[in-house]
């Protein structure tokens, strides 16, 4: 494999990885502070794409403002999520809220193909997105640019958002101990509604950049991504945001690269990137920068 070719495919897997990360931010942020795993954040990533499809192709939106309406069109979402399925079950034994996720999950996807089809619908590409550009004699596409700036701009800001403002402080607090929050003073409820929302907000990014790669979408697109955005999760710390993006990006280099290095086994891609999964599980299942938590009961 010529020098070129590697650096092509190692923008590929960071742009992948980017994408994975900021599913996975999702998954680490509401594990931080409810101990539960979402699984239909993958949904919610496939909502927000679907969302800037109709905003752009249907009603013909300009690309900043539809991006926009999809951040908080999918933030409300992952706020009602929140409020109708999850809340009602906080003080209930973690497996409520572990079988309570699953069927969150299937409902979406159920009800996204019974009112918006099966059939896959092609997803119109920003402009910035679709131009190529020739850097030093590499032919590089705009998506696997401008998709790790955008993620490191959402992350730049994510990381404000929770050392630097009152919010953020709140939520670290409830992640440490959720019980003494409450006696604070502090709406643990709202707390916990805003991280949804941050969470859902983010995967609406991370659709809008995958249908803008893959430009492609249907209502069962967030599956995989959302499971490998889990174990870039696992990966990395579940728990620890940072963790959750150097994860993302394992796995997004790891899964192009076996494709790349070993094209025979590209129909194998997926199961090197769970069996990644099962090793951390098995050798260190606090992940490269997460730390030992308690069950919170």
């Amino acid at each position: 494999m010529s020098i070129e070719i590697f650096i092509q495919q190692l923008l590929n897997g960071i742009s992948l990885g980017s994408l994975y990360s900021l599913i996975a931010i999702g998954y680490t942020m509401v594990y931080g502070i409810l101990a539960l795993i979402n699984f239909a954040h993958g949904d919610i990533f496939m909502i927000g794409a679907y969302i800037a499809f109709f905003a752009v192709a249907i009603y013909a939106l300009p690309w900043w403002l539809a991006a926009i309406l999809t951040i908080i069109l999918t933030a409300c979402v992952g706020m009602l999520i929140e409020r109708v399925a999850y809340r009602p079950l906080r003080d209930e034994p973690r497996i409520s809220l572990l079988i309570t996720a699953v069927g969150v999950a299937f409902f979406i996807e159920n009800l996204a193909i019974v009112t918006l089809g099966a059939r896959p619908k092609g997803f119109p590409v920003p402009a910035m997105m679709a131009t190529n550009f020739d850097i030093y004699g590499f032919r590089i596409s705009g998506v696997s640019i401008w998709v790790p700036i955008l993620t490191i701009c959402l992350l730049a800001g994510l990381l404000y958002i929770i050392y630097r403002t009152k919010i953020g402080m709140a939520m670290r607090a409830v992640a440490k101990d959720i019980e003494a929050t409450r006696l604070m003073g502090v709406n643990v409820d709202r707390v916990i509604m805003y991280t949804f929302a941050i969470g859902s907000g983010l995967a609406a990014a991370g659709g809008m950049m995958w249908a803008s790669k893959y430009p492609q979408i249907q209502p069962l697109m967030g599956m995989y991504p959302g499971w490998k955005a889990f174990t870039a999760a696992v990966v990395g710390g579940i728990g620890n945001i940072t963790g959750a993006m150097i994860g993302g990006l394992i796995i997004g280099v790891v899964e192009i690269m076996t494709v790349a290095f070993f094209p025979t086994l590209s129909g194998f891609r997926d199961a090197f990137v769970f069996a990644i999964l099962i090793i951390f599980l098995l050798v260190k299942p606090t992940g490269l920068m997460g730390e030992p938590l308690k069950e919170k009961v």
